[in-house]
């Protein structure tokens, strides 16, 4: 179950800072760094010395950059955590600025995960939700999949959709995490749906589908196997019938 970017974060780090990180980012596309003295990144940045450098510090400070001083120049990087949160934020805006189609693709390669799925699948608290929600009755377990490279686009337009929420719980004996989800297609015949947990032991390249019933046994998947998802990404209903 993936990590979604805390858009908390974003707003937190104010739009003065956020300026700043999109402008060293901008200035640095080309060789991954720039470098230069703080007073000409106050030119750049039409601040004052004192205020570019101020920036610089809590950017650090919050792992969104990383700063090498060479003699009077300062040698800057966008950290992964800092392209990150700016990806978030641009497919946030491309939202807001350009019509999302209807549905998009995913191709990944199957392969057996850490047997999790099925503990968490099979609490009657995610259970319910998924069936309310999103019209799956699910089959205890998940479906994990490492998309290809080249949908990693397509991976965070789905992370900033407006997707089904489900509700963290109280079991027994601790509780259970919150998390998100959308309808799903898989290989063009299959109803199923994409979960993206807020906390996983997976990398960023990894979606875990569940189905109402055992797809690997459905269709016939075993590790290696490439599979197709198709996201919907219209609104949800209560029931793919």
């Amino acid at each position: 179950m993936n990590k979604i970017m805390n858009k908390a974060e974003a707003v937190s780090l104010g739009g003065n800072l956020l300026l700043t990180l999109c402008k060293l980012s901008e200035y640095s596309a080309s060789k991954g760094e720039i470098s230069c003295t703080t007073r000409e990144l106050a030119a750049k940045l039409s601040c004052s010395q004192q205020t570019a450098s101020r920036h610089l510090i809590e950017l650090e400070r919050r792992g969104l950059i990383r700063r090498l001083r060479v003699a009077k120049q300062e040698s800057i990087h966008v950290t992964p955590k800092g392209l990150n949160l700016l990806s978030g934020m641009y497919f946030a805006l491309k939202r807001v600025f350009e019509r999302l189609p209807d549905q998009f693709y995913f191709e990944g390669e199957l392969f057996s995960g850490l047997g999790e799925g099925s503990y968490y699948i099979g609490q009657e608290g995610y259970r319910r939700q998924l069936k309310e929600k999103l019209g799956i009755d699910p089959f205890p377990g998940t479906l994990n999949v490492r998309l290809k490279p080249g949908y990693e686009s397509e991976k965070r337009m789905l992370e900033t959709l407006p997707l089904v929420s489900i509700e963290g719980f109280k079991g027994d004996r601790r509780s259970f995490g919150p998390a998100k989800c959308a309808r799903a297609i898989i290989n063009d015949n299959v109803e199923a749906g994409i979960i993206l947990a807020l906390r996983s032991h997976y990398g960023h390249e990894v979606i875990e589908i569940v189905s109402g019933e055992n797809l690997r046994k459905k269709i016939r998947l075993r590790d290696g196997d490439t599979i197709r998802v198709r996201v919907v990404t219209s609104a949800p209903r209560r029931s793919f019938v």
